[in-house]
């Protein structure tokens, strides 16, 4: 039996360490150079604020002067009972223009609210932004964390595997009982189970990864880096003041801000609006007219009844001012909240790693010592198997903090609102 279980594992050694060759080494800045250039989310973000710009620069146009060109051309027939029919070409073409002077100002806080419309996209873009970067971060973390516990995996297997062989033996010489063997060979084959889940769940992490990235295809990949937190805020921040610059706040504030010019500019519609208007024209029954035709004037228009429909545009802009205000004051109270949520959060991770790193320590040092004891019968299986157990639950624990600390640092550093320049 031990030379089967010696032959196994080496196979699987074998196998493992010939796919982690064939496997690409990222580092987080290479991850986060590719998500910035690569993933759709940002893409996306990016054509929103193309499409407020555009916007923008179309509400922008009704300031400047409108001119049309046209071209008419036609037959008339007309005939009656004493003459004969005729027939008269009518050719026209000309150019005219109009010019707004004055409309109260109605376009030009259309136009201010299109310029915090792009603010407000540009906000969506960082926030975005920030959300990609705090996926790909998790994503980057959960990809060590695969890897390591398939290390641990086995590791764990090598240690009960020896501790298989060494049970054989006792039980073969009479030192040790059956039911001691048959926990030995469970043991053994819940180690071989940990090591195909983790397995498993490396493949997961790592489509996860390249998805973060903006990968099209799967690709094998293997996070390069450690479970260091660099950004561990161990002096409690100003909550209020990092509040600020975040991009979800400052979004609803651009918005607002728009929805402010919407009702100055819906405030204008009771304004007389007054244009200028000119034109040049030739016509004339032959190609080409000769005939000229020119006019100059200004267009006055006053709304005078609409059955009350300025009115109720002007309770629907105010109430969305309203709203937004509210939003604003509503999504201030949450960022903060977050943020000291996401603070403290973090402050417990990174205990727990230092708890569970001693934990492990003193967990190894027992192994070492129980492993002499029972090898030599001073003391039973019982108690030997309840510290290896130990041992197991350390390493995993050890290793699930870790990875715990790195992802709270990444909700950490969402909750700023830090972008993926952040770094």
């Amino acid at each position: 039996m031990p030379v089967k279980i010696s032959t196994i594992c080496l196979l699987f050694l074998f196998t493992a360490s010939c796919s982690l060759a064939a496997e690409e080494n990222l580092t987080w800045y290479e991850c986060l150079l590719e998500a910035a250039i690569n993933h759709p989310d940002l893409i996306a973000a990016e054509e929103e604020i193309r499409q407020s710009e555009a916007g923008k620069r179309i509400t922008a146009s009704a300031l400047f002067p409108q001119v049309d060109s046209n071209l008419n051309t036609s037959t008339a027939r007309t005939a009656t009972d004493t003459s004969k029919a005729s027939i008269k070409d009518a050719y026209n073409y000309g150019v005219s223009g109009t010019q707004l002077i004055f409309d109260g100002v109605k376009t030009i806080n259309e136009v201010n609210a299109a310029k915090e419309n792009i603010k407000a996209s540009k906000q969506n873009f960082r926030y975005t932004s920030a959300t990609v970067r705090y996926r790909l971060r998790s994503a980057f973390a959960n990809l060590l964390r695969a890897q390591e516990m398939l290390r641990i995996t086995q590791e764990i297997y090598n240690i009960r595997r020896s501790n298989l062989e060494l049970i054989t033996l006792r039980y073969q010489s009479g030192l040790e009982h059956k039911g001691a063997l048959l926990t030995a060979e469970a043991d053994l084959a819940a180690a071989e189970y940990d090591i195909n889940q983790a397995d498993r769940g490396l493949e997961v992490s790592q489509r996860e990864l390249i998805k973060e990235m903006g990968r099209p295809q799967l690709t094998l990949v293997q996070a390069k880096g450690d479970f260091k937190v660099r950004d561990s805020a161990k002096v409690k921040p100003d909550f209020v003041a990092i509040a600020k610059n975040n991009p979800s706040l400052q979004q609803v504030i651009d918005q607002k801000n728009a929805a402010e010019f919407s009702l100055r500019s819906t405030y204008g519609n009771f304004s007389p609006a007054l244009s200028a208007q000119a034109g040049a024209n030739k016509n004339g029954t032959r190609w080409e007219p000769r005939g000229n035709q020119w006019n100059l004037g200004l267009i006055l228009s006053m709304p005078i009844f609409e059955g009350g429909l300025r009115f109720a545009q002007i309770d629907q802009a105010r109430g969305l001012l309203n709203q937004l205000r509210e939003n604003e004051r509503s999504k201030r109270d949450s960022v903060i909240l977050t943020l000291e949520q996401a603070w403290a959060i973090l402050q417990d991770a990174i205990d727990n790693v230092e708890v569970q790193r001693k934990r492990l320590i003193a967990t190894e040092e027992r192994s070492k010592i129980a492993q002499a004891q029972y090898s030599i019968g001073f003391i039973t299986f019982d108690n030997w198997t309840i510290i290896e157990d130990n041992l197991v639950t350390a390493k995993k624990s050890f290793l699930e903090a870790q990875a715990g600390a790195l992802l709270a640092e990444a909700n950490w550093v969402q909750a700023k609102g830090e972008t993926l320049e952040y770094e």
